[in-house]
This record gives structure tokens, C-alpha cells and sequence, in this order.
């Protein structure tokens, strides 16, 4: 990171005229923005940018799309995973296409502009969302671009777990939590953390809250989180033990090679989402 907290790494052999062989996956966090370039055609990470403590991940977005020429390439697909309050899980034995405007009265915020969905087809639900004024004003410029809330990612990365688990994503300032039970999901959610204090209270929230088995129950680690800082300190309090979630095995990511391979899992993951 430099002192922008921010990062870009790209592969030195990429060349911009073969965007239309790539896909780019947009993740907008809580108080992070982060990108990937995948070159589909050699499934290469040909670029990774990241920039952690945003004041407001979405603002960050709108100012990178005006300044970072990459992501305004001609790629051959967009996805992009976005933080929103204004979401909920609906069901598929109960969600009908023609009533979206039904599930608005459960979202935290009145929505602005369009309401979009995400099947889930391996955990039989749909989440119906819409996104914060801010982004939503920004993807004019990704009109072609799929939308997705923002455990995408998280819930693509659990869908190869098969027992009880507890999957975490980190950026600097929060974390999203996904908690799956018998191939289902029973809890997801996004909480900002100020200190140590905050992150122990919700960790014990949870565990409190959803009646977790720690013994039981797999933990799965990703994002910025490193075994024995404060945080892997936490959980292992709790649990007996913490895994990482590497990004997918068959992506050649040799310009992620001095990074943590569980960096950058949610965003890549992204990928796998239809």
C-alpha cells in the first residue's frame, strides 16, 4: 500500500487492445474500492487495484472512473459487487419477478433508481436490492455491467464449503459475515468496526445471537486479515482454529504473488456469479 492506502498491480505484458478478451470485477466496500482485470482467453490476473479507509467506498468509485483509464476499457463482461443497506432475501418458492416494489418496505432506506435482483441458485434464494444514490448515479457508466450486492463474492466462495461455516471478508475498517448452515444461508450481514472492542462485541454477537457451535463450525478467513494480528487473535479465542480462502486455483496470479493469497478472494470469486 502506499500512503493513499491504495495499490495497483498489473502485469507489465498487459495490453489495453485486448480488453474485449477480459472481464472486470468492481468491488465497492463499505470504506474500500478494489478492481480486477481477468484475462479469460489465458485465465490471467493481468491487474488488481485496491485502495483500503475509503471515507465512503462508493464515492471512491466515482472518483477512479473519472481518473483510472482502465475501467473504461471495452471488456468483454462487468461485474461489479456493491455495498448496499437496501437489501433482502427472498425465497425462491416465494419470489415473483413482477412484485419487486413489494420487498421495498423491508429495506433500511426509500431506493433510488432501479431495483435489481441475484438468483442464488446453490442456496434457493434471491436477494432483491438497490443501490446507494452515489453508485447508482456512477454505473450510468456500466449500463452493460451485471450489479450485484455485496456478498457476491462471499456467497460464491461458500458455495465449495459443504459443513456448518462461518465465512468472513475483511477490509481495514469492516467486515462482512456470511454463516451457512445444511447448505443454507441463515445469516449475512456488513459491520463497520472502529477498534478492537467493536469487532470482539459483534464476533460475540454472532456467536450469541445464531447459537454457533465454534467447535463445530468452520471458520473461513479472507480480505485484510493476517494470522496473529488483533483480529485472528479474536476468533481464535472463540474458535478452535481459522482457515484462509485462497482465490481460485486455476487463475495464473503471479502478479498477486507477494500478496497474501487470500487478499483479494471475495473480488475474484466475483467472477463465478451469473
Amino acid at each position: 500500500m502506499n500512503n493513499n492506502n491504495s495499490i495497483l498491480l498489473i502485469d507489465p505484458t498487459f495490453d489495453p487492445a485486448t480488453a474485449s478478451a477480459c472481464n472486470l470485477l468492481v468491488k465497492v466496500g463499505l470504506d474500500s474500492f478494489s478492481y480486477a482485470i481477468l484475462n479469460k482467453e489465458t485465465n490471467q490476473v493481468s491487474a488488481v487495484f485496491d485502495e483500503q479507509e475509503c471515507e465512503n467506498g462508493a464515492q471512491k468509485f466515482a472518483e477512479r472512473l473519472k481518473t483510472d483509464s482502465y475501467l473504461t476499457l471495452p471488456y468483454q463482461d462487468v461485474k461489479v459487487a456493491v455495498h448496499t443497506q437496501n437489501a433482502i432475501a427472498v425465497p425462491n418458492d416465494l419470489y415473483n419477478e413482477d412484485s419487486l416494489n413489494a420487498h421495498t418496505q423491508f429495506f433500511t432506506e426509500a431506493p433510488v433508481g432501479d431495483l435489481y435482483t441475484q438468483t442464488q441458485h446453490h442456496f434457493g434464494f434471491t436477494t432483491v436490492f438497490s443501490l446507494p444514490k452515489t453508485t447508482n448515479e456512477t454505473l450510468t457508466s456500466f449500463t452493460d455491467g451485471k450489479k450485484y450486492s455485496q456478498h457476491a463474492g462471499l456467497l460464491a466462495l461458500a458455495e465449495k464449503i459443504n459443513e456448518t461455516a462461518l465465512l468472513l471478508d475483511f477490509s481495514v475498517g469492516s467486515f462482512n459475515a456470511l454463516y451457512i448452515q445444511n447448505q443454507q444461508v441463515v445469516f449475512q450481514q456488513c459491520y463497520e468496526i472502529d477498534n478492537q472492542d467493536e469487532f470482539n462485541y459483534y464476533v460475540l454477537l454472532m456467536i450469541n445471537q445464531l447459537d454457533i457451535n465454534t467447535k463445530e463450525t468452520n471458520l473461513q478467513l479472507s480480505g485484510i486479515i493476517h494470522e496473529g494480528d488483533d483480529k485472528y487473535n479474536c476468533l481464535l479465542k472463540y474458535f478452535s482454529k481459522a482457515d484462509f480462502i485462497a482465490a481460485s486455483n486455476n487463475l495464473d496470479k503471479q502478479i498477486l504473488d507477494d500478496m497474501p493469497a487470500h487478499y483479494y478472494s471475495s473480488l475474484l470469486a466475483l467472477d463465478q456469479c451469473v
